[in-house]
């Protein structure tokens, strides 16, 4: 047996507030969605720029205690070579600041997005209040 239940005033007038939802809103709607998703992705990329500086800088503190005439393996591609525990410094040096630059170019892009995705959020809240969830 179906039961039916009464609405109360306010979901009653909730009901009668809803807006439609205009072409221009499920363009923000669909631009907020798309700026999320890159936004996850940025993020992680960051996670592994991170953990990659973090096990350089690592190497880098291990190497200092070798022997300056020491030669040890350093990966090019997919090939290992012998090199100088001072060449080897070096290219892991560069390869920190490669690093530093790849991170600072993401956060910079994260920024970005965020202050775009806010910018939505105000607008799409303003026009449809609590009937809207943008929250991850």
């Amino acid at each position: 047996m179906l039961s039916r239940r009464m609405l109360s005033h306010e979901e009653e007038a909730q009901i009668g507030d809803e807006k439609e939802v205009r072409k221009e809103d499920q363009d923000r709607i669909n631009r907020f969605s798309r700026l999320h998703s890159r936004e996850k992705g940025v993020e992680e990329e960051l996670k592994v720029k991170e953990k990659e500086k973090e096990d350089l800088e690592e190497i880098s503190s291990e190497l200092e205690l070798a022997d300056e005439d020491d030669k040890v393996p350093y990966k090019i591609g997919d090939s290992f070579f012998s090199l100088p525990v001072s060449e080897v410094q070096e290219l892991l040096a560069q390869s920190v600041e490669q690093i530093n630059s790849d991170v600072a170019t993401l956060e910079e892009k994260l920024g970005g997005f965020r202050e775009e995705m806010q910018g939505l959020k105000a607008a799409l809240y303003g026009r449809f209040g609590r009937s809207i969830n943008l929250e991850a």
